[in-house]
């Protein structure tokens, strides 16, 4: 099945080839209500990324969260406003780490772990982005 119409609460795409991030897309899934979730959790690979607006080459680097408007946020940004979906606890975690003091340090954080993803667990040779 793929994705080509996005969901009224936009949808979070993650890479199915990479271990780590498909493990760190489950946890996120569980932890976030469907009912709350501020995006669905899908993998690149069930969605027409043309027809998203999202450029496959930087998904494969950082992660993109379209919104249901069609905008798209990348990296710690999408992260954030994916927990800012969830339960309070959450929430919180979320509106922090997208917080303006914040974001510029949890963007060099998320960089870090987007270059070395497959050094950490669940990951493999299939995660390195360089």
């Amino acid at each position: 099945m793929t994705l080509t119409a996005l969901p009224q609460q936009g949808v979070l795409l993650y890479d199915p080839d990479c271990g780590f991030c498909t493990r760190t897309a489950r946890i996120l899934q569980r932890l976030t209500a469907p009912a709350q979730a501020a995006a669905t959790v899908a993998p690149m690979t069930d969605a027409d990324l043309d027809a998203l607006a999202v450029d496959p080459v930087r998904a494969r680097r950082e992660i993109p969260l379209v919104r249901g408007d069609g905008t798209v946020v990348w990296g710690a940004r999408a992260i954030a406003e994916a927990l800012s979906g969830g339960p309070a606890p959450l929430r919180w975690v979320g509106r922090g780490i997208g917080a303006p003091p914040v974001i510029p340090v949890a963007e060099r954080i998320y960089a870090w772990v987007a270059d070395n993803r497959y050094r950490l667990p669940g990951g493999s040779e299939s995660c390195r982005t360089r």
